[in-house]
């Protein structure tokens, strides 16, 4: 197999990925997952180090010097190469876990809550209006759950319907409860279920707070008339992912202004989530249905 085929086998989806991950941080985390492979480092000890060092970057933040949050900037590009190298290696390897599926996704909302109150301590409390800027930073951080939460449940029913697999928010969901009941039973491994409690509330409030809720349990739309119709605007919303959010950090802060990636969250991205929600809303009226559903 060449290094291509493997770099496309440790992909989820191209369609689903973002582009600065497909251009920038997967390629790299590829090279760091060749450099590992044989190695007995598994998936999870690569969360846990990219947890660290992502959190580590965010503390950088709470000091409010140029040097200080440019350093924090550079850990938070290693975090995201070592965040993409986790699934990259557990899918070449087969030795993904379902407890390091739920501790990825958890080590992104704690680098990002350590990042933000970084930001605010240092940035917000030492401006020239901290009421302001907390206010701000508040709308920023309320903007990006949103995104992230958007973005997320759109890729994972574009998942559904390209690999037939069941609806991630419904059916699959009951495996993570019962996986917490089992947790609950023994003694011990209080981190873990720690992990798995906030990942089934956080996925209880995305599948409530979906406008498609009803739907989640079963697929409705014809799955080739789906898959064709929001390949194009599945891409358009991973513009607004993670990814793309946690690099806008990184950039203002090489250029020393934090405000500026505020202003472009809170109004510049609010404003593309919203066409592109009246433009999903669009397509979804023109899906054909499955011919089952009335």
């Amino acid at each position: 197999m060449s290094w291509f085929q493997e770099y496309k086998s440790s992909l989820k989806l191209i369609e689903v990925e973002e582009f600065l991950d497909l251009v920038f941080y997967r390629p790299i985390a590829f090279l760091f997952v060749k450099a590992v492979y044989k190695t007995n480092l598994t998936p999870n000890q690569i969360t846990s180090i990219a947890l660290i060092i992502g959190m580590i970057g965010g503390v950088f933040y709470f000091f409010n010097t140029h040097y200080a949050i440019s350093i924090g900037a550079v850990l938070l590009i290693v975090y995201d190469v070592l965040d993409c190298s986790d699934g990259m290696i557990a899918r070449l390897k087969k030795n993904g876990t379902f407890f390091g599926r739920i501790l990825d996704g958890i080590a992104d909302y704690f680098v990002t809550v350590t990042v933000y109150l970084g930001i605010g301590f240092g940035f917000a409390n030492n401006s020239d209006n901290p009421l302001f800027y907390w206010t701000l930073l508040a709308l920023t951080g309320a903007s990006n759950i949103v995104h992230a939460a958007t973005v997320d449940f759109y890729r994972n029913k574009f998942m559904d319907y390209a690999f037939n697999r069941d609806a991630t928010l419904g059916e699959n969901l009951e495996e993570f409860e019962e996986e917490s009941k089992k947790l609950n039973k023994s003694s011990g491994k209080y981190f873990q279920k720690f992990v798995v409690w906030i990942y089934l509330k956080y996925s209880a409030a995305q599948l409530a707070a979906s406008a498609e809720k009803d739907s989640t349990n079963v697929k409705k739309y014809d799955r080739d008339d789906y898959l064709k119709k929001n390949r194009i605007i599945l891409h358009l919303w991973t513009y607004i992912g993670p990814t793309t959010e946690l690099t806008l950090i990184i950039v203002a802060s090489f250029f020393n202004r934090l405000d500026l990636f505020m202003w472009v969250m809170v109004i510049g991205a609010n404003l593309y989530a919203l066409i592109l929600f009246v433009m999903q809303t669009q397509i979804n009226k023109k899906t054909k249905l499955e011919s089952f559903v009335s």
